[in-house]
Formats: structure tokens, C-alpha cells, sequence
């Protein structure tokens, strides 16, 4: 039978996909390229600044210029490798469907619709797509006829599989428990026999009414014991939290992750387990983007810049003086803290204010990582100097930025691609251990 030619296809990229990935025109394969001129407009406000979206739109406007080889823009120019299909700037908003009118309102979104429909009208030998991160735009291009998705590149295609960092071994042999009791190690063999174990990965082994924590090390190829351990007065209640202080205190992870829904202890534990360390560490950061209510910017607040952080800092802080309450006034711990505070030895801060700074000799926590792309966690992770400590804490369901989602954010990429690493080790915290009120909220809203 002869081969089927592959139906060609344009796609239009909005301005969410170039924020999200600069070099996003490259990964569609042989198919053609369409860029709105409302989308080099509205990059061209985002050029300056320091923020992920800033870089991202630099990166944007020289590749394209690079790309264009001194052609012009507004007709159809190859793309690198021979493999590539060819793009252009997209010039004619003058489609039958009009959107500003169909919406009622003149804006940037409805004037890329409009480039997308000319095109559409144009190259009616192609199946014309628009591709934005924007939900909204999506449909409203759907309304419109005009057919829409998702950019999906690099996306985690299972969520409901994402890797635990965790195994339960039912029906385990009891005389290795013993074993694992007595010596604090044996052979991965003798308790997972043929089944080769992931580095860095915790095990609940199970016989009867026996139980053991344990860990598979890389560095000696042993399955080590893990016992349950309080770290600055702050005690694991269920085993996933008891694994989650064992890979922040593990000198030779270097990178941790813990997931969980709210009320299951990520940030205190991480938090808990830096201050136990610290005498090994310069400084401890424990920073957490900025993610306004309703994306409002915030200069919206008033007050100087440092009122209006505060909010958002107030979550770390809380759980700061929660660790701090496990003493009292008069125990050095307590005092401790209000030290390191004050020496700035533990920093709260906005994940912006350390961008481009050096971080070695710290230990470096990521609150809210679900809502980072994951070239912003890449950017932090390869920041790391000598003696540094990333631990990320986030909730994958509970994003709060208008174009991530559980399969796009920086946190679940980062649990999906690392895991199986030496230097790196994660745990899924599934017991909310706030309160049963909180609990309930959490199963049954």
C-alpha cells in the first residue's frame, strides 16, 4: 500500500507558549510556523526586566532575528534543519470574522484570533491551529471555528502515575526485617530479589504486624534502615514524613522534592530539617514566588515594596514561629532563631530578590514550586555552587498561574525527569496531619 503524505498543518503561536518556552517555534516538527504581529507587540513590552518571562521574550526576538537571516518577516522563511517547516510573521487582521466585534471589546487576544482566521482564510490547504497556554483563548478560538490546543511539549503525560518516591512491600521476609533492625542494612536482594531499586527511593517494608522504613543508597548499593527522627522539635507522624526528613538531612542528596496536598507538613519539615543543619550551611533561604490573587500585579498594593511582600511571605513565617513555639522563651533553640533572623543567617524572602545570586554554602527551599515553569527551576538548580541544598515543596493541584497546569509546571517536570538520580531523591506526603477539619476540607471539597 502506498504511504499516506502527512496532512500539513500551521500553527499560530500566541504570546503564552513564548513566554513559557522562547525556543517553542522549533519543536513542531516539519509543520509551518505563524507568529501574529500582536505577538512581537506585546513581547516587546515584556523585553525588559528580570523575571523568567523577560528572559524568555529577549530569547524570542534574537532568535527570530537570527532565524530570518536578513529575509523579511512577513512572507515565509525556512527554519533550521532540514527537517523544519518554515514561519513567518502573520500581517492580515482583516478576516471576515471579526473577534473584537463577535467579543464586544478591542484587545492584543482577539487581534491574534484575528490573524489566525486570515490564515485560516489564506492557506485553505492547510489545517490552521492555534496553540496558546491561555485556556480562555482556547475555547473563545473554538467558538470562532478555528481549531486550538495546548502546547505540549515537555509535558507529563501520566500526572496520575507521577512518581512517589515511595514502594509498599506486602508480605515482606521477616528474619530481613530483623536483619534490617539489628544491622541497618542488608543486599536489596534479600528484600526485592530479582526487582532492581530505584536510587533514592524509600521502602515500607510489611510482614504481619512487623514494619520497617528503609531507603535504597546508590553510593553503597545497600538498603539502609530509616529511622523516625525529630528535627528541631518538630516529629514525623506517618511514615512518608518520616522519609522526607531523612532525604533533607542526606548530606549526599543534593536536590530534594516533597508534594502534597496542603496541611501535610512539606514546608515545615523542609524548613525544621534546615535548621537542624545549619551549622553546616552559611545561610538558609527559604524563598517562594510571588504569585498575586487574580495575577494582580503587586503594585496594586499600597505601601513600599517590603508591605507589599509581606502577604505573601506570611505562610514561611508562620511556619517558622511554629517551630520556634516548640521551645520556650528562655531554651537556646528559641533564641537561636530569633538570631539567625536577625543576623540574616535564615533569610524569608521572594524568589525574586535572589535571582542571579551565587548559592553555594546554603541551603536554598522553594516554596510553591508548582508554580514555576520548569525553566525557572532549572535556572535555581543550575545556580547551585558547592555545599548547596535545593529542597522544592509544592502542591501540584493547586496552581495559581494562568498558563501551568499539574502537567506543566516546573515541580512535576522536575519529580518526572530526575527521578532514579543519585544526587536526587523525592517523597509524596499523602496524610494531611494540620487538623481533622483540614483533612476533611481536603477529601471532601
Amino acid at each position: 500500500m502506498p504511504k499516506t503524505k502527512k496532512e500539513k498543518k500551521i500553527f499560530v503561536l500566541d504570546t503564552s507558549v513564548i513566554i513559557y518556552e522562547h525556543n517553542s517555534i522549533l519543536n513542531f516538527d516539519e509543520h509551518d510556523v505563524g507568529i501574529p504581529i500582536t505577538v512581537l507587540e506585546e513581547l516587546d513590552n515584556f523585553k525588559k526586566g528580570n523575571d523568567t518571562k523577560n528572559f524568555e521574550a529577549r530569547e524570542f526576538i534574537r532568535l527570530i532575528d537570527k532565524l530570518a537571516k536578513g529575509q523579511m518577516l512577513h512572507q515565509w522563511n525556512p527554519m533550521n534543519g532540514k527537517t523544519k517547516g518554515k514561519f513567518k510573521v502573520l500581517m492580515g487582521t482583516n478576516s471576515a470574522v471579526d473577534a473584537n466585534k463577535i467579543f464586544n471589546e478591542e484587545k492584543p487576544d482577539h487581534r491574534i484570533l484575528n490573524s489566525a482566521l486570515q490564515l485560516q482564510k489564506d492557506e485553505k490547504s492547510h489545517r490552521v491551529i492555534l496553540v496558546s497556554k491561555d485556556v480562555n483563548l482556547r475555547l473563545k478560538a473554538k467558538a470562532l471555528g478555528l481549531q486550538s490546543e495546548d502546547y505540549t511539549t515537555g509535558k507529563v503525560q501520566n500526572i496520575s502515575s507521577l512518581y512517589t518516591g515511595k514502594t509498599i512491600v506486602e508480605e515482606a521476609d521477616p528474619n530481613t526485617i530483623n536483619l534490617l533492625y539489628e544491622k541497618g542494612y542488608c543486599p536489596p536482594e534479600e528484600l526485592l530479589g530479582k526487582t532492581p531499586p530505584m536510587k533514592n527511593h524509600y521502602y515500607i517494608f510489611k510482614s504481619g504486624k512487623k514494619s520497617a522504613l528503609a531507603y535504597f543508597n546508590p553510593f553503597n548499593g545497600m538498603m539502609e534502615h530509616v529511622e523516625k527522627r525529630s528535627v528541631y522539635g518538630v516529629k514525623p507522624r506517618n511514615a512518608e514524613q518520616t522519609f522526607a526528613i531523612h532525604a533533607a538531612l542526606k548530606p549526599e542528596i543534593k536536590l530534594v522534592s516533597i508534594q502534597g496536598v496542603a496541611g501535610t507538613g512539606k514546608t515545615l519539615l523542609a524548613l525544621a530539617a534546615a535548621l537542624e543543619q545549619k551549622r553546616e550551611y552559611k545561610q538558609i533561604y527559604l524563598a517562594r514566588p510571588i504569585v498575586p490573587l487574580s495575577n494582580k500585579d503587586i503594585g496594586f498594593l499600597p505601601g513600599d515594596i517590603k508591605s507589599k511582600v509581606n502577604p505573601y511571605m506570611e505562610p514561611l513565617w508562620d511556619n517558622l514561629k511554629f517551630i520556634q513555639n516548640q521551645y520556650n522563651e528562655s531554651d537556646k533553640e528559641y533564641s537561636k532563631i530569633t538570631e539567625m533572623v536577625n543576623q540574616e543567617k535564615l533569610v524569608i524572602t521572594p524568589l525574586a530578590y535572589i535571582r542571579g545570586r551565587s548559592l553555594s554554602n546554603i541551603c536554598f527551599i522553594v516554596d510553591e514550586a508548582q508554580n514555576l515553569t520548569p525553566h525557572e527551576v532549572k535556572t535555581i538548580i543550575t545556580r547551585a555552587g558547592e555545599n548547596t541544598k535545593i529542597i522544592f515543596t509544592g502542591d501540584i493541584y493547586q496552581i495559581d498561574t494562568p498558563y501551568l497546569d499539574s502537567q506543566s509546571n516546573g515541580l512535576s517536570t522536575l519529580i518526572d525527569r530526575l527521578k532514579d538520580h543519585e544526587l536526587y531523591a523525592h517523597i509524596t506526603l499523602e496524610k494531611g496531619e494540620r487538623s481533622e477539619l483540614a483533612n476533611l476540607a481536603n477529601t471532601l471539597l
